[in-house]
Formats: C-alpha cells, structure tokens, sequence
C-alpha cells in the first residue's frame, strides 16, 4: 500500500483527487517491521539514555525479537484479540512489544511510566488486560496493585534485577526470549480488527478507552506526510520527546516513521532544552514533532541555537496546543523551519493541519488533511458557513470512502460512543473553532472542560477525584489556567474540611498526593484554597466561572493592573 503525495498540487486537487488505499487485509506489525527486515543494513532505531549509554537496532533485530516475544507470549496464553499493556518510556523493548503483539493479532494496550497507581489500576481493569511487559520504572507502581488485578496473570519485566524477578515471581525479558525461536508467522488480521486501546481523559467520569483498528495507521499517513513536507525524503531521521504511550508518540512518531522504513531516535530521560538541541545535532535529526511548551523552553534557553549547534531540521510538527505568533517566527528565523501545526484526538488523530504544500499562518489550526472531511457544525449537526463559530467534527467518510482515521468504538462503552458519533456520520471534537474561505480553521476554545497541558489532554474530574480522597479536601475543582511558558497550567480550586489549615505545606502535600497515585503531568502546578466553589442548583461545579476569572486575572497582570 502507497503513500504519495503530490504536494506541488494545489490544495483543491489534492484534496478532491485524494483516494485511501487500504487493503482488506492488514496488519500494523507487519507493515512498519515484517516488510523491511529483509535488508539487515536498514536501521530502525538509535538508542540512548540520560546515562549515556546507546544501541543501534536494525529492522531485522526488531523482527527477531518480536519474533521470540510473540512466541513467548503465545506460550503464556495470549490469544487473538487478548489485552497486553505495554508501560514503559521510549525504548527498543517498546517497540519490539508493539510489533509482537499486532502481529499475533492480540490488542496492545500502552500505558504511560509516568502514570500513578491508581490510573493504572482503572485502565488495567477496565481493559482486562491478563499481561503486562514493564520495566525498572513501572514495575514498583503494578506491584502495589497487583493484587487487585484478578485478570492480570503475566508480568514480563525489562532491565529487572534477577532478585527482584525471583522475588515478585514476573519473568525477565532477556531469560524468556533467550530460548525462544526467532520465527513467527504473522496472523492474517483484517484491517478493521482491532489493534490498541488507547485511553483518553474526558469532563465527567472515568477515562474512556479508545479502540483503534489496524487501519488507523493508514488513516494517520496523509497528514503525517503532509506536516513534514514530504516524508520521507533521503537523510531524514526523525525524533520526539512525546511518550509512546499515546497517541501523539505512537501515529505521529513511532508507527508512521517504521511505516516507511525510516529510523528513528528514542531518547529514555526527562525532557531538557539544551539536551534536545544536543541530541539533534548529535544524530542528525531532520524531522521531529514537538509540543508547544518544548518549543517554548527550547526558545528561551537558547534564542539563537544555529550558534551553538550544527542543526539540519527539514520539519517540524507541533501540537496540543496554539504554538503562538512568537514561536512560530523564532522557528523560521533562527531554525530555517517552519512550524506546521497539526490538531486532532485520539478518536481521530491528524485531520488538519498545515503544510509546506500550503501557506502556514500564524495562529490557524490549518486546512483538513487529504482524506478527511472536516467541517464546523452547530448544536443540530448542521454544517456552518465560512467566518461562524462552531464544533470542530470529523466526518466518518470522505469523498465516498470510510475515512480509517476513525476509531472503532470506546471499549465497551456503547453509550459515549453514540454520544461521539451522532447524526450523519460526524464525530465531535468538543473543540469551538471558526472556518475562513480559504479552508483555514481557527480555534475558539472548548465546548466542555477538558484542556491541554505540556501536550496532554487532561480532564478535570481523575485529578478532582483523586483530591477529594485526600483527608483535607471537602471539595475540588481543576481547570487549566493560562500561563506564559506553558500555555495553560493545571490549577486546582479546593475547599478545606472544617479545621484543616491552608498554607505551603499542605499545597505541596496535595500535590505529592496526586502526582503518587495519577501522573505527574496531571499535578496541579497551582493550588487556590477558596471559600466555595461555583455551582449550578443541581450541584454541578461550573468550571467556566473560574476559567474566566483566570483569564481577567492574566489579562490584568499584563496590563499592569
């Protein structure tokens, strides 16, 4: 299956002219690995760690070990359409993890290193997942609930000191590969079978797992060529700080790249401005998706880094949140680059976006991918005219075709399925945005509460829940409150039980508390204690009081008031 791109077309042709090619039968595992293996001299993957220490992986080392994990897995009992949870950071064993479980056909369910107990404990149940592969980072935090896990039977841990293996009874990876055959015949999947369950945080409730099939790597492609002008093009390496965890570190990083049997650098450490400039000149990154608040840190600790490092960036990719006037003209001046931004979710991942194949503005979302109907639409489902305001939707066809962007479902969630998908075929976003004549979307804001943060999406109620067990907290109330370096901040509002004292000591234990048992990227960085909390008659907290108030507070500070 091919993806060429005319991009010296004009954007109506190229989009009118566009038709998906998805084949009845495919397989994620097989085309991002299985079909460049033959060449050994075809590197896949550069390693290396905040210790230093580097590999180098070709896609016939990838195979063999999927091969021999496949097998492995197969021999504890995993079966087609069986859960396994991948939680670990970027690393080789990752990726070996996806490849061995799409091409035996099971679901692979990835899960953040950065996630707390408790947010692991809720996916892993709700996604019945009976193994898990984890490493030194992980496996302390599914001890703790194991015991809670009746369905969970494997552990298979990476990196896992031989007394710590014996002690806990889990299986070291490099033990149980080490005599298993590096020959696997792939199962022959269906490009609609399901491939991963992704979960994302939503206004009320508990996060919802979003069912990909095989085909939604096909679906991601138009838009991941287009953002980076052309992928892939010779002497392109491609990196990116986004966790493999989720959907912008697996369809717009790890599986499109392999797609076209290009290499890529995983880097296992915490994101810091100067190291991603080293480790760009270092490698000779030329492609790389980074979020606004990266680009952000990465302007202000080197303004000009063409000074410093030796860089040869084609393109650059960034979402999550607006990268904002400031960014986008520093990455054009001192960079060469242009930032083409790109917006979707989860359920539908890379719709619009810009591209060297169209003028990127400053501030626009940009146009619909080729593949993709995109629209905006009012409360009855009606499409809107050029210049109105209204819901960003994604449409489950275009030009005639199914578009394979498109999730299947919410794993066993019929009802906020249907609440996703209503009325012919459209797909919410929950994001307000406005449509030009040109065809470039402009964003607006939310529709409901959740917001992005440092490239997450991040629903309030998880994190207010997660307070409220917190013996000082009568009630909570989380937003995202605009800020100068990252955009937008997770804030917490809390009303106190009678008798605790509100001060520093406690801001830091709530925020310990929540950082434990969540992750830290869902830490409220800051923490108001107030007297009450707006509320409707039905009791109903109304966050968009408090995003207000926080907005006039920023807009005062920068007026000087």
């Amino acid at each position: 299956m091919a993806m060429h791109l005319d991009l010296t077309a004009t954007y109506a042709t190229m989009h009118e002219g566009f038709s998906w090619q998805v084949p009845e039968k495919y397989n994620i595992g097989v085309d991002i690995c299985g079909r460049w293996a033959a060449d050994r001299s075809r590197f896949a993957l550069y390693f290396e760690d905040e210790a230093g220490n580097t590999s180098a992986w070709t896609f016939w080392d990838i195979q063999q070990s999927a091969n021999r994990l496949s097998n492995v897995l197969a021999a504890l009992g995993t079966l087609r359409g069986d859960r396994v949870a991948i939680m670990m950071p970027q690393r080789p064993h990752t990726g070996i993890a996806h490849v061995a479980i799409y091409q035996m056909g099971a679901v692979a369910v990835p899960l953040s290193h950065l996630f707390g107990p408790d947010a692991l404990e809720f996916r892993l149940q709700d996604a019945g997942v009976h193994l898990a592969i984890v490493d030194e980072t992980t496996l302390p935090k599914l001890l703790e609930i194991r015991h809670r896990l009746p369905n969970l039977r494997h552990i298979i841990g990476v990196d896992i000191p031989p007394d710590v293996v014996a002690s806990t009874g889990i299986k070291g990876w490099d033990a149980v590969l080490e005599h298993a055959s590096p020959r696997y015949v792939p199962v022959s999947t269906s490009a609609d079978d399901p491939a991963m369950i992704i979960y994302t945080s939503g206004t009320t409730g508990n996060p919802k797992g979003a069912l990909m099939a095989h085909r939604t790597l096909i679906g991601n492609l138009s838009g991941f060529v287009c953002s980076h002008n052309g992928f892939p093009q010779a002497g392109d390496l491609f990196w990116s700080p986004a966790d493999w965890a989720w959907t912008g570190g697996l369809f717009d990083v790890l599986l499109p790249v392999w797609r076209f049997g290009m290499p890529l650098l995983a880097y296992k450490g915490r994101f810091e401005a100067e190291k991603a400039f080293t480790l760009i000149e270092k490698y000779g990154v030329r492609n790389t998706f980074l979020f606004p608040t990266a680009l952000k840190m990465m302007m202000k600790a080197v303004p000009d880094p063409k000074v410093r490092y030796d860089l040869d960036l084609r393109s650059i990719m960034s979402a999550g949140e607006p990268v904002g006037e400031t960014v986008f003209h520093w990455a054009r001046d001192k960079l060469g680059v242009s930032i083409n931004e790109m917006f979707g979710q989860t359920e539908m991942n890379y719709v619009i976006g810009n591209s060297a194949a169209w003028p990127a503005l400053p501030g626009a979302m940009g146009r619909a991918y080729p593949g993709h109907r995109v629209s905006i639409i009012d409360d009855a489902g009606n499409e809107l005219p050029a210049g109105e305001t209204g819901e960003v939707a994604v449409n489950r066809h275009c030009n005639g075709q199914a578009d394979p962007v498109v999730m299947i479902e919410y794993w066993r969630n019929p009802a906020a399925t249907a609440e996703k998908f209503t009325g012919d075929g459209w797909g919410h976003t929950g994001d307000l945005a406005r449509l030009d004549a040109e065809g470039y979307f402009w964003y607006q804001g939310r529709t409901d509460d959740v917001f992005k943060s440092g490239g997450y999406r991040i629903g309030p109620a998880e994190i207010e829940n997660c307070l409220l067990k917190h013996a000082a907290v009568a009630n909570a109330a989380v937003i995202g409150a605009p800020d100068e370096t990252r955009g937008t901040i997770v804030k917490a509002f809390i009303v106190l039980q009678p008798g605790a004292v509100a001060g520093e000591t406690l801001v830091a234990e709530l925020q310990e508390h929540v950082r434990r048992t969540l992750a830290p990227y869902e830490t409220p960085k800051a923490i108001e204690f107030v007297e009450s909390l707006p509320m409707t008659t039905t009791g109903k907290v109304q966050r968009r009081f408090l995003r207000q108030r926080e907005v006039e507070k920023t807009e005062k500070s920068e007026r000087g008031g």
